[in-house]
């Protein structure tokens, strides 16, 4: 087949956009007022704060996909798609009316699944199964797992810095998650407990992973395993970074500009770390199979 012929054909039938209009339309009119209520509330919390940007990936990732689905053979699964459908309506309309956002959230997958079902089939859920398994990470987390978590979290981080530091002959010591070096106190609070941070470098590992194509399981395996230690890290690296910039330049610095630059610094240093063990897992175990 040519170059020129291959090219029109992975171009979907005119028709083809006229059949899914209805579809998105009626999509945009469900989520559209979700994601309004989400911006006004839940993603204006610390813990929650990447949604809007976790919004805009998925919907990259559905473009990215859509001659995928629109050109895979119409074998819709009919009694499943609608079950799913209508399940994930209700659900969605439980969560909606009781300002229960995990659950409506939550909704919009079984959601998309069951349209695509039945639009197409099987092909086409297949086709979009990385931006449906993404979406996860749109659903807010229940409160009483982020306390849960969070609480955790907070012992380990701090205990993590404080060990570090004093290792390098900073007068630092530790009461829960107050850290106390020199004549500063700081107190490592709940955004600094690194659930935010987790779940956002969480998302960056799998679109790293999604990105760099590797054919290997077991590379992409020990990459993703490697993600949530990694995102720790990077945390413990700036807890670090603030410890130090309030110890050399006063409470001021640390809680300024460089608070917020600290946030930065953990998704270069994730990001880095990350690469790095790519790296290396190249260079040990994969180093005769190309790109794995």
């Amino acid at each position: 087949m040519s170059t020129a012929a291959q090219l029109v054909s992975d171009k979907p039938p005119p028709q083809e956009w006229w059949r899914w209009l209805p579809i998105g339309i009626g999509l945009l009119a469900i989520c559209l007022p979700s994601f309004f209520h989400l911006m006004q509330t839940t993603w204006q919390t610390e813990e929650n704060g990447h949604g809007p940007i976790i919004l805009m990936v998925v919907f990259w990732l559905i473009l990215t996909k859509r001659h995928a689905v629109l050109n895979s053979p119409i074998k819709p699964s009919v009694i499943i798609g609608w079950v799913s459908l209508v399940l994930s309506l209700l659900a969605f309309i439980v969560g909606r009316s009781q300002s229960i956002d995990t659950i409506e959230v939550a909704a919009l997958i079984p959601m998309l699944i069951g349209i695509l079902l039945l639009m197409r089939g099987w092909n086409a859920v297949r086709a979009m199964w990385f931006p449906l398994v993404f979406m996860l990470f749109l659903i807010p987390l229940p409160g009483l797992l982020v306390e849960i978590i969070t609480g955790s979290l907070k012992q380990h981080v701090s205990g993590m810095a404080e060990e570090i530091l004093y290792a390098a002959g900073y007068p630092i010591a530790r009461v829960g998650v107050m850290l106390s070096i020199g004549q500063y106190k700081l107190l490592v609070a709940d955004a600094c407990s690194g659930l935010n941070s987790m779940f956002s470098l969480s998302a960056l590992g799998l679109i790293y992973l999604y990105l760099m194509k590797y054919r290997s399981w077991l590379h992409n395996g020990m990459l993703l395993l490697a993600i949530l230690p990694i995102a720790f890290a990077a945390n413990v690296i700036r807890v670090i970074a603030l410890v130090l910039i309030t110890y050399y330049f006063g409470d001021e610095a640390g809680q300024g500009f460089a608070h917020m630059a600290a946030g930065m610094v953990l998704f270069v240093a994730a990001l880095m770390l990350l690469m790095a063990f790519d790296v290396m897992l190249k260079l040990v175990f994969f180093r005769d199979r190309g790109a794995s």
